[in-house]
């Protein structure tokens, strides 16, 4: 996609992203005391002292993987969300939801990508662990990999209005549900014949 070759979206997108993940992970880990959520291989003992902001800007530094890859990575990250409602994204699991994603996209996108170890590093963590990564986000996501153009075009229309029109959302107007996850904006149907309404709807 053309407009994903503008020297000035990436960062922009990769600000908004982070901005719209922090709010998130700090709305459900005050949720966490209130609904039942379950811990997984993405849970980490503590908080990463790294901020989701460097940490994805260090990703985007060191991946050199395609823009597309970060328009799919947050399509995966909405799948699984709606896939596993009791795995909120929260402050303990989402730096590993994000490399993990990234790498998953990287290779279903790019024709040549990075292997796990080097991801491993990028994201700080054993190359064992990135090897557990992968495959519970596939099975979180129920291999469910292929991203329509539609689908593509609907999320990055979305995100580049939000990045044009507004300032990083507020905790009340993200995207990313805070009870649902990432479903208060971006409940799209995947099936081919919903796009045409969704674009529609869109664009009023």
């Amino acid at each position: 996609m053309a407009e994903l070759e503008n020297p000035s979206l990436m960062p922009n997108l990769i600000t908004y992203l982070s901005c719209l993940l922090q709010k998130v992970a700090e709305s459900n880990d005050v949720n966490c005391r209130f609904q039942p959520q379950k811990v997984s291989v993405f849970h980490g003992l503590t908080r990463p002292t790294i901020s989701i902001q460097s940490y994805l800007d260090r990703i985007y530094k060191y991946a050199n993987c395609s823009p597309s890859c970060f328009i799919v990575a947050y399509i995966y990250l909405d799948r699984f969300a709606q896939k596993q409602p009791t795995l909120p994204i929260n402050s303990f699991n989402v730096h590993r939801l994000l490399i993990t994603s990234v790498m998953v996209a990287a290779k279903f996108m790019d024709d040549i990508y990075y292997n796990n170890a080097y991801y491993a590093k990028v994201g700080g963590i054993s190359r064992t662990e990135m090897n557990y990564l992968e495959v519970d986000f596939l099975f979180g996501l129920g291999f469910h990999l292929n991203v329509a153009p539609n689908t593509f075009h609907t999320y990055f229309t979305y995100l580049q209005r939000e990045i044009m029109l507004q300032p990083p959302p507020s905790i009340a107007e993200s995207s990313l549900s805070l009870d649902r996850s990432l479903k208060v904006h971006l409940c799209f149907n995947e099936e081919e014949s919903s796009h045409q309404n969704q674009q529609q709807q869109l664009a009023v």
